[in-house]
């Protein structure tokens, strides 16, 4: 039976505080559980501590037939060929990002206003990523952007737009509803004592939600060689375990 189609992305944005081996575990059992994209952040690493982790994560990541994005180290995600590179606010401009990167990987970027979201796609950004849409413990303190805003950036930019920030079940129709393209998560799965089934149940929201995102990411595609840009809408790829494996993500209980 084939897997249904995905109309909506699901990112895991990963938790420094996790030793090494342990986030690796927790990262393939999300992957098991429908995540499509994973997103390395961890700033206090040096590259080569960053290299090592990334080198982990991409071939977990393949193996599931999803993908691997590195948080503002371009050069990591460049030597490890990673599929793409997450920019934030103090990262590379866009513009000097895509350049250097020469197709080789797609372009992220965190933005928190229109305006920011507006410069970011205009500079040859491939999708943004706009939060904190809710309170979340890893922003206390800040006020949340909210779904208005969410919506309007959705609406304005031609690019794809993630939404995170304090994002979970309870909340995900009401931010799919503006149009978005998808989530990007942290503790919604990896707070979790069981982060395949924490993955599976938000993958089942997404895959069962009557909204459509106003710019989808694609087709649900393979992952691109080392020396080829990521597009985001190719052909299917062959199951993780093997040409005529039913092997799908847990479903929802």
């Amino acid at each position: 039976m084939p897997t249904p189609k995905r109309t909506h992305q699901l990112h895991l944005v990963t938790e420094p505080r996790k030793p090494p081996a342990e986030l690796v575990r927790c990262a393939a059992l999300a992957l098991e559980g429908g995540v499509d994209w994973l997103q390395l952040r961890d700033k206090s690493a040096s590259a080569a501590a960053l290299l090592a982790q990334a080198r982990q994560l991409l071939s977990v990541a393949h193996q599931h037939a999803a993908r691997l994005a590195i948080n503002d180290r371009l050069d990591v995600a460049l030597a490890v060929g990673a599929d793409g590179v997450h920019l934030a606010v103090q990262s590379l401009p866009v513009d000097a990002a895509v350049e250097l990167a020469g197709g080789r990987a797609l372009i992220g970027r965190s933005v928190h206003s229109l305006d920011e979201a507006t410069r970011a796609a205009e500079m040859g950004a491939d999708y943004v990523t706009f939060g904190h849409v809710f309170p979340t413990s890893t922003h206390p303190g800040l006020p949340p952007r909210g779904l208005a805003e969410l919506r309007a950036i959705v609406e304005a930019v031609d690019v794809p737009v993630l939404a995170i920030g304090g994002i979970g079940l309870d909340n995900l129709d009401d931010v799919l509803a503006t149009g978005c393209a998808g989530v990007a998560v942290i503790s919604a799965i990896l707070s979790s004592p069981d982060p395949c089934d924490a993955a599976a149940r938000m993958r089942c929201a997404l895959d069962g939600s009557s909204h459509q995102p106003r710019m989808p990411f694609g087709k649900p595609s393979p992952p691109p060689s080392p020396r080829g840009r990521g597009s985001m809408e190719t052909s299917p790829q062959p199951s993780p375990r093997g040409r005529g494996s039913l092997w799908r993500p847990r479903t929802c209980k």
